[in-house]
């Protein structure tokens, strides 16, 4: 809630738990972990809120720390602008099931958005999902036990290349 343009949130490494979703409203911030394995967002006990991490706002940046266990969407970005996604894993850690999240990485109406080197395991619909959104760089990413690995829809002039897509019903 306190974030100003221009922040770097920093999160150490570790476990860090939360029983509802966290948000953020704010243009120009950069949310930072230690890496994917080392800074873990869980979400285990979450009794509040639709997503993990709802994110309203451009020229944002996520990277180095991974999302688990939500009772939604691991990230879900609305309406922003210049996003970067990178070196983040969301994942359901008891695998595939029915009450998994539906999506893992999720923006939708969205422009410029680059998602490079991140990992989603276990979401009920797409891994990774970008939808109504123009501009999009989707590369090196794994998406593994989801249903749909990857999914671009009704979007234009999107480039992804160099994913790994395995066991998912449908890869991209």
């Amino acid at each position: 809630l306190d974030a100003k343009p221009g922040d770097v949130i920093e999160i150490p490494a570790g476990r860090h738990a939360f029983d509802r979703s966290l948000t953020l409203r704010v243009n120009g911030v950069t949310i930072r972990g230690a890496g994917m394995d080392k800074t873990i967002l869980s979400f285990k006990d979450q009794k509040a809120g639709a997503e993990g991490l709802l994110v309203n706002a451009g020229d944002f940046t996520l990277e180095n720390l991974a999302i688990e266990d939500t009772k939604g969407d691991g990230l879900k970005i609305n309406e922003g602008e210049n996003i970067v996604i990178r070196g983040v894993r969301v994942e359901w850690t008891r695998g595939p099931h029915t009450d998994n999240g539906a999506y893992g990485l999720y923006p939708v109406q969205t422009k410029n958005v680059l998602i490079e080197d991140c990992v989603v395991i276990g979401a009920s619909d797409a891994g990774l999902y970008v939808g109504q959104s123009d501009t999009i760089v989707v590369r090196r990413n794994r998406v593994e036990r989801n249903v749909a690995g990857i999914e671009i829809e009704n979007s234009k002039n999107a480039d992804v290349h160099d994913n790994v897509a395995t066991q998912n019903t449908g890869g991209i």
